[in-house]
């Protein structure tokens, strides 16, 4: 069975070029999904390809 690959925020901001507070409200508004540890957020790699498919431009 193959692990599943989480993110944090920062890693995401990082490889998508915007500032950590923008993926913290895209968090906070429901655009993608997160799952919460402690007071960390990570990000599934399937929820971040779903919402890259869902708001290409």
């Amino acid at each position: 069975m193959a692990e599943e690959q989480y993110y944090s925020i920062e890693e995401v901001a990082k490889t998508l070029k915007v500032a950590y507070l923008t993926v913290y409200r895209w968090i906070q508004a429901k655009r993608l999904t997160a799952l919460k540890a402690g007071k960390q957020y990570r990000i599934k790699k399937a929820d971040l390809d779903t919402f890259l498919k869902i708001h290409k431009k």
